[in-house]
């Protein structure tokens, strides 16, 4: 196994322990470490793929696993904050971005059942960093006008980018639903 697959190992590996911390608020400065812990799997996931692209290390495991870590990382991260800030990570907004993960995982089954490995897009790198900075200002809870004023606006960029990047997917790749066995 190459370094940037084990880096997207690791992070699989981070999600537990973030979520522990992430929802034992009885543990002093359980919230920071929390978020040290998204901050960290959060970073490695740009450089596992920048590690890869950069030493031509892209496998077929970094294509499947890459997305997968952060699709587990990131939807744990929101059913927590649904838990925790229920009135700032609003339910309905966590089951459409689960729906979407659940529906791009489906998507790329039936495309490997086809021999086909398909890497994420640009339009799923775009979303999941902004998921990734939408979590971080929630963990952090700051408070104020302002600042829930931004939180509610990367919540709401985050929904329309995990729209549009399953619309692009899916359209980009819509024959692996016609071509299937």
């Amino acid at each position: 196994m190459n370094l940037p697959n084990k880096i997207t190992v690791f992070r699989v590996i981070m999600i537990p322990v973030f979520i522990f911390f992430m929802l034992r608020p009885d543990i002093t400065g359980a919230k920071w470490w929390a978020l040290g812990f998204f901050c960290l799997a959060s970073v490695s996931d740009f450089f596992d793929g920048y590690l890869a692209r950069k030493n031509n290390l892209v496998t077929d495991f970094g294509k499947f696993m890459d997305p997968l870590a952060d699709k587990l990382l990131i939807c744990s991260a929101i059913i927590a904050l649904t838990s925790t800030t229920p009135d700032r990570m609003p339910a309905w907004i966590v089951i459409i971005i689960i729906a979407r993960e659940f529906t791009i995982s489906g998507f790329r089954l039936v495309a490997s059942d086809n021999g086909r490995v398909i890497a994420a897009s640009i339009w799923g790198k775009v979303k999941t960093v902004v998921q990734m900075f939408m979590v971080i200002l929630l963990i952090c809870d700051f408070g104020g006008d302002t600042v829930h004023i931004i939180e509610k606006i990367l919540v709401y960029l985050a929904l329309a980018l995990t729209l549009i990047s399953l619309f692009d997917y899916i359209y980009k790749n819509r024959e692996v639903i016609t071509s299937s066995k």
